[in-house]
């Protein structure tokens, strides 16, 4: 029997020829929201990443279905309950873009404690702001890292070699091999420079970063999110900033995406700096996500 695998959004290359020399059917032609459910019974296997979703109706509708596969690490676009109600296993890729969005978090860290967005900014502008845009150093810091799954440790093995002391949250308390210390969340917010929030986004981590958490922070010190939107209650964030509680904001990701008013007003903020959801957006990231996701793919359906 032919196998039918739906891309549906954009897959590496040399991901999709792992599949066709598997001998299966690939469709790359991206269906609509609205075509999805009418279209996915055609479907043995549906491949992803976070732009598509794959609600209840479409699993419902996929009547072939037997696999969702998620080009990533986050399942937040997929509804678990209905793939697990009606059969149908869903694949991810946890570990293939987490150094590239660990070095992301870096970049982040680093362009906030020396002003570097503003200073080229600036320098485009005509303007020369040495004196105002006195930074500080990463070493000797305080990180706090709140999840510490692939990408926390990639994180911490990072800020090791920076010379930063790192503080972890997570209920699974596995350090890794790494020297970092597991705390309760409140002391992790009370005692770091930097925090950066590397969890799913569940029902149980839904705005788990609001104002009661920014007000236990240092003013002095920098926020970093790269998860999920969500994750965080963005409004309790540009609260934070504006009454100074907090110094500065790295977003990577947002509640609403593409960013609604709430999220511009956030965005206008001269402390906060941010990215469209860059996280897993390199070469080879995406190279990994797919290659890996394929081979799941693969393997599924040769047991």
């Amino acid at each position: 029997m032919m196998i039918r695998v739906l891309i549906n959004d954009p897959l590496d290359l040399e991901a999709v020829n792992v599949l066709k020399k598997a001998d299966f059917n690939v469709d790359e032609n991206k269906v609509s929201p609205e075509d999805l459910p009418k279209r996915i019974g055609e479907y043995d296997a549906i491949i992803v990443r976070s732009a598509t979703k794959v609600t209840g109706d479409v699993i419902e509708s996929g009547k072939n279905l037997k696999v969702i596969g998620r080009a990533g690490v986050g399942l937040d676009n997929i509804d678990l309950k209905s793939a697990k109600k009606h059969g149908v296993a869903v694949l991810n890729t946890p570990m293939a873009n987490s150094i590239s969005v660990a070095e992301l978090v870096f970049g982040f860290m680093i362009s906030l404690s020396r002003h570097m967005v503003r200073g080229a900014i600036g320098l485009k502008e005509g303007k020369w702001e040495k004196k105002l845009l006195k930074g500080v150093e990463l070493y000797g810091k305080t990180l706090g890292i709140i999840g510490f799954g692939h990408i926390g440790r990639e994180i911490a093995k990072r800020a090791l070699a920076f010379g930063m002391k790192i503080v972890v949250y997570d209920v699974i308390k596995n350090d890794g091999g790494l020297d970092v210390e597991f705390v309760e969340m409140g002391d992790l917010l009370r005692s770091s420079d930097y925090v950066t929030v590397h969890l799913p986004l569940l029902p149980a981590t839904k705005h788990i970063i609001s104002r009661d958490q920014f007000s236990l922070m240092k003013s002095t010190s920098f926020f970093i999110h790269a998860a999920r939107g969500g994750i965080v209650d963005d409004e309790a964030l540009y609260d934070a900033l504006k009454d100074g509680e907090i110094a500065g904001a790295a977003l990577d990701v947002l509640e609403t995406e593409p960013p609604n008013d709430m999220e511009m007003k956030l965005l206008s903020l001269s402390n906060v700096i941010a990215t469209p959801h860059l996280g897993a957006s390199t070469v080879e990231a995406q190279k990994r996500v797919g290659l890996e996701m394929a081979e799941k793919i693969v393997d599924f359906f040769k047991k």
